[in-house]
């Protein structure tokens, strides 16, 4: 399980298990903070946060200028619609192919509601479960990462801020997972996810499905 932080902080840089969550165009990375040369990363398009801020072709010249470090980045989010996924799929099938045409892998943020739709699995690499908190528990997501892991996609979890919701992340077969846990007092809570990381090792993986 790889857990990407929002707030991107030096001691996770160049590890196998943690990294940053770069969304666009609001968090900024820097060689005092944490650079991405050697550590894993992922883009999110910010549409949660600011939906209306977002731009396809800024997001996407965004991305263009760490092409030098896509080889690291686990995925691009395509741009979505909060607990609509009629409404994602719309804005993001698009966007898939200029995202794979700028060099990275381009992830589906599935909402509330994708379980009930045709999903053009073979136009994105990553399937990142996003929506309402209730539907992202709820049996039809974790049946749709089973799928994304029989169709060799990467599985990827929003929102996880503790170690419940993080183990719960791992045991269900995600790859990774991300929050903003280090948000407040990075310095004091990145040894608490230290130990979250030790209690996960310590774990049997059991995949979903």
């Amino acid at each position: 399980m790889i857990y990407l932080s929002g707030t991107v902080h030096p001691q996770l840089t160049k590890r196998d298990d943690t990294g940053f969550m770069l969304t666009f165009p609001f968090v900024r990375e820097s060689p005092r903070r944490g650079s991405l040369d050697g550590t894993l990363w992922a883009a999110d398009t910010g549409c949660f946060t600011r939906p209306e801020a977002f731009d396809t072709d800024k997001y996407i010249e965004w991305l263009v200028k760490r092409k030098q470090f896509a080889s690291m980045c686990l995925f691009a989010t395509a741009p979505d619609v909060v607990g609509d996924a009629v409404l994602t799929l719309e804005r993001s099938v698009p966007v898939f192919s200029m995202i794979r045409e700028a060099g990275f892998k381009a992830a589906l943020v599935g909402q509330d509601g994708l379980e009930d739709l045709d999903i053009p699995w073979d136009d994105f690499d990553c399937l990142f479960i996003g929506g309402t908190t209730e539907w992202k528990l709820s049996e039809p997501a974790y049946s749709l990462v089973a799928e994304a892991k029989k169709r060799d996609k990467w599985a990827h979890q929003g929102r996880a801020n503790s170690f419940r919701r993080l183990k719960a992340a791992a045991l269900s077969g995600y790859d990774s997972a991300d929050g903003t846990f280090l948000k407040f007092a990075p310095d004091t809570n990145i040894i608490r996810m230290e130990r979250w990381f030790e209690r996960l090792r310590q774990q049997p993986v059991m995949r979903y499905g």
